[in-house]
């Protein structure tokens, strides 16, 4: 519960904001209490007065204001929460969060706090699904900003439906009251060890084989499996992302280079494989770079297998790790595909997603998987990178409790 925590709830400024009243009862429900300070937007579509009411306290909304800024108001707001809400969370406030901008109140409060952030976004659909918003999203993920929804249904101002709804304000202050809960640590004493990334295989000194991978899968489930108190070995491939925060990163480029780095960071208690590895590469890494010859024709490129890195690992014998999780990055036959790699490869758990182009998986902020083992298959929504992280490190630390 929240009994005596201190909620900062910034409103944004949507129709959603009706919500964020009921959200202040809810929270103070919970026990907490409860500070508001709202955008000039949200005070368009509620007002100051009915969430000073709602919330007991005075409702703070402009960064300029003499009475408070005497004493560094902004700041004193920032500090002096357990937990800052965000809900509704823009696109727009959003964007000043991912972007560092700090031009009214809220957004200079949330540039200010060194507490946890819970974002409950809420837009159209479409502004939800545009590329600078995924951006922006991932940004704050990456920065450790936690996310509560947004949730699949019909838009209050527009009739259209899809993703972009708030979450209920019921599920908002039960997610602010688990991030204020003691920190769990179901993985405090395993050794987590997780590829990520494509692999580059070079084919003369300018050019590589490669592939989409973005990293963001496997870094999460870097992420996660720390939060999780698990010492975490993350063999990375190349890729534009920070490393994790507590997490030992060891950078590769090549497959034979992975492989040589997983085998060097085991014993683990789990592997998680989520590299995008490359299934071949040149037999032949050319030393100068390949000049076109005037014929007209490509140079012959004779390509030799790469390492399975998955199959060797999973087949280890006495050093094999307990649990063995393998991904399969499909664009058809997606159960079928999953269900024979797991036999061949010797995993525990297949995680399979379907990544043709439509879906947006390869280097995008979400995805929707499939976790196939020998007990069946289990169907899991279309999630954040970042929740499918956290519920798979959730299912593994189950695997391994008493």
């Amino acid at each position: 519960m929240l009994v005596d925590k201190r909620i900062l709830l910034i409103i944004g400024g949507g129709i959603a904001a009706y919500k964020a009243l009921d959200l202040i009862r809810r929270l103070r429900e919970r026990g907490a209490r409860v500070r508001v300070v709202m955008t000039a937007a949200a005070q368009q579509f509620v007002t100051p007065l009915a969430a000073g009411a709602l919330s007991a306290d005075r409702v703070f909304t402009d960064l300029f204001d003499r009475e408070d800024e005497h004493d560094v108001g902004h700041i004193r707001l920032a500090r002096e929460a357990n937990l800052i809400v965000v809900a509704p969370a823009t696109a727009d406030l959003m964007a000043k969060m991912a972007h560092g901008l700090a031009n009214d109140l809220a957004s200079t409060v949330l540039l200010a706090t060194d507490r946890p952030v819970l974002l409950a976004p809420a837009m159209n659909p479409a502004m939800w699904r545009h590329p600078a918003t995924r951006r922006n999203a991932a940004t704050l993920a990456a920065d450790g900003i936690a996310f509560i929804g947004p949730n699949a249904g019909e838009m209050a101002e527009s009739g259209e439906a899809g993703v972009g709804r708030m979450a209920e304000p019921t599920e908002i202050a039960d997610r602010a009251a688990a991030l204020l809960a003691p920190a769990a640590k179901p993985l405090a004493g395993r050794h987590i060890l997780i590829t990520s990334g494509p692999t580059h295989e070079p084919i003369d000194p300018v050019r590589y084989i490669a592939n989409r991978s973005s990293g963001k899968q496997g870094h999460a489930i870097a992420a996660a499996a720390a939060a999780a108190g698990a010492r975490v070995t993350l063999v990375s491939g190349p890729v534009t992302l920070a490393d994790p925060a507590g997490v030992t990163t060891i950078h590769v480029e090549t497959a034979s280079a992975m492989l040589a780095a997983v085998e060097r960071a085991l014993p683990a208690d789990a592997a998680i494989m989520a590299a995008a590895v490359a299934d071949w590469r040149v037999a032949r890494e050319g030393t100068e770079k390949i000049k076109k010859d005037g014929s007209g024709l490509p140079p012959a490129l004779a390509l030799v297998e790469n390492p399975d890195i998955l199959a060797t690992v999973g087949q280890l014998g006495p050093a094999r790790p307990k649990l063995v999780v393998g991904f399969a990055a499909e664009t058809e036959n997606l159960i079928a595909n999953a269900q024979a790699k797991l036999a061949r490869k010797g995993a525990d758990w297949i995680v399979a997603n379907d990544v043709s182009p439509e879906t947006g998986v390869m280097g995008g902020n979400a995805n929707t998987v499939r976790i196939v083992s020998k007990d069946g298959v289990e169907d899991w929504p279309l999630m954040d990178k970042a929740e499918v992280a956290r519920r798979l490190i959730e299912r593994i630390a189950a695997h391994f409790a008493p």
